[in-house]
Order: structure tokens, then sequence, then C-alpha cells
């Protein structure tokens, strides 16, 4: 029997806990794209700070060795075809079975030695979600560029003005998350701007959520980022905008509908003026045009009111599928083989 399967067939029927509260399963899940440098390294840390976890290593069309040598180091490799970290995690999701789920980026960034205490909180606090809250070291200046982080507090104060200030770091790529968030994920995102799915998700459940400082530290060298600073900012830009349309619709339509009727008004109450002075309408087309906006402005608000009310149904149904998984109660330091964090 191959290295891989030993570890899932061991995964899968973990030995019998000695006190009555359960041992979680818990996955580490680390979406790869040529990452033949880090990934080795990635590995075994997680392996050193989670013993009892099975990682998985999924390989997103690599041009390098990532497969190899990430099965070397002891992970289970499997492969998504469809480009894009949000392909990958949909991908994730769906196929693995666990209790605590463990995400984290395959660049060497994030602290493996901050899981244990990130699985803890999940759950003593009986949390959805915990997020690794990025502390850069001030002798590693580039592992954190000022462009990446105006960006990050730009777009995540959008979403806590929008959707609530329970988060300080949307962006980050290390998370922590129980069965139930990961089952009742929709994951529609395919790129980078997945980590944006995730807090919406979390924020319009109501679902628990918590935050743990974690270091934050530079690429081993010879990798490179797969990030694109402009392009991938405005993907997120674009999901904040079609999430706010899809979850608040009434507060988006409402705002279209109040600059329609702005608009119509700044047309229209130059010619009111004229017609009230000399009981003539000398512009009819633009009596014609500002008919029309205002129109469009109580049309916008009427789809506002309708969609409104089909979101609150599927809000609903999405929190039917959250309650459908059971609620864990897992013994923490079970969950850590034995040791505290």
């Amino acid at each position: 029997m191959s290295d891989s399967l030993a570890v899932e067939a061991a995964y899968a029927n973990p030995p019998a806990p000695p006190s009555g509260r359960a041992a979680p399963r818990i996955a580490v899940l680390i979406p790869c794209y040529n990452e033949e440098v880090a990934i080795p390294g990635v590995v075994r840390a997680f392996r050193a700070t989670l013993p009892a976890a099975a990682i998985y290593v999924y390989d997103n069309n690599s041009r390098d060795r990532t497969r190899e040598v990430a099965g070397a180091a002891g992970a289970v490799v499997r492969t998504e075809a469809l480009q894009g970290k949000g392909n990958v995690v949909r991908r994730m999701f769906a196929d693995i079975e666990a209790d605590v789920y463990v995400l984290v980026d395959g660049d060497g960034t994030y602290d493996a030695a901050a899981a244990p205490a990130m699985v803890r909180l999940l759950i003593e606090q009986r949390l959805d979600m915990v997020t690794g809250v990025r502390v850069t070291p001030e002798e590693t200046t580039g592992a954190y560029r000022p462009g990446h982080r105006f960006g990050n507090a730009m777009l995540t104060g959008m979403v806590r003005l929008l959707f609530g200030n329970r988060i300080t770091d949307m962006l980050s790529g290390y998370r922590v998350f129980s069965r139930r968030f990961v089952k009742s994920f929709p994951a529609l995102a395919e790129g980078f701007e997945t980590e944006t799915e995730f807090t919406v998700h979390a924020l319009q459940l109501r679902m628990p959520v918590g935050e743990l400082r974690t270091a934050y530290g530079e690429r081993p060298q010879g990798s490179a980022s797969k990030l694109r600073t402009y392009t991938d900012g405005l993907r997120i830009l674009r999901t904040i905008v079609n999430l706010v349309k899809g979850e608040r619709p009434l507060a988006f339509f409402s705002a279209a509908g109040a600059a329609l009727l702005v608009l119509a008004l700044a047309v229209f109450l130059p010619v009111l003026a004229e017609y009230l002075r000399t009981g003539l309408v000398p512009r009819f087309p633009t009596v014609v045009l500002a008919t029309g906006l205002g129109l469009a402005s109580l049309l916008s608000f009427a789809c506002g009111l309708i969609l409104d009310t089909v979101t609150r149904g599927r809000k609903e149904a999405k929190r039917i599928a959250y309650l459908a998984v059971p609620a864990p109660d897992f013994d923490p330091v079970l969950a850590l083989g034995g040791r505290a964090p």
C-alpha cells in the first residue's frame, strides 16, 4: 500500500477516543499551482503541528514537480483541472469528508504553528470559521507589500460596511472551518475572490466566527506569487458588487433608483421652472427624458423589493442547509493528538 493510501485509510478509520467526547477528523487542505519549492516545507510543518490530521494537496495544473514533491513529503495528492483557486476550493469541499477543515495556501507564507490554536478556538467556542489575521514582522517587509495591504484594507472596509464589522482581514488565505460551514458553502467563485465569498457567507448567515493573529512571512527563495495585484483586485471588487446585488438587492437597487431619480429631477426642474414662469414647455423632448428617468427609478425600486423577497427565501434555504449538518461535540485535546497547543 502506498504512503498516500495508508494515510487515507488511517484517517477514515481513526482509533476510538478514550473519553466520551469524540475525536474530530481534521483535514488540512492545500491548493497548489507551481509550488515545487514551497510545498514540501508546508506539508512537513502541518504534519508536525497537526499529527492527527490528513493533509491533502490539490494540484491545479502545475507545470513543475509540485505533485511529486508533495506526495514525497507525505500528503495525499489530487488534481483539479479547472484553473483557479475558487475551482480548487469547490472540489476540495465537495470531495473531502472531515469535521474540521484547515485551509492554507501552499506558498509557505503562513505559520503552521498557529494551526493548533486556531483549531482549538474553533472547537472550544463552537465556531464555524476562524481566520488567521496576517501580522508581518518588521524584518520581512516584502511579505505583505504596501499596495496589497492598502487593497485588503479598502476591500475589507467595504465588506465590513455592507455585511457587518466582525472581520479584519477578509483576504487571508489561512482559515479553519467547521463541517457545517463547508457543506453549506455554495462556492461560486473561480479565483482568488473565493476568500471574499467565505467572509460574506459567514456574515450573511450570522455564523459564529473568530480571528487569531498569525505571522505572515516571505515566500521561500525561488518561488513566485501567483497573485496579479490589479487584475485580481478588480475581480474581488466585482465579486463584492455582485454579492451586494445578490444578497442586499433592496439596498443595491434603491441606490440605483435614487441616482436615477436625482438625474430625472436635474433634467426636469429647469423645464418646470420655465413652465411656471411662461406657461410654455419649450423643450418637450427633455420632459420625455425626465419622465423616462423617473419611471426607470420607480422600476429599479420595485425590482429591489421583489428581489429582496426572493433573497430572503434563498437565505432561509441556506440557513436550513447549514442547520441540517449536526452540531459537533469534540474534545480539543484529542483533536490535537493529546497535546495542548
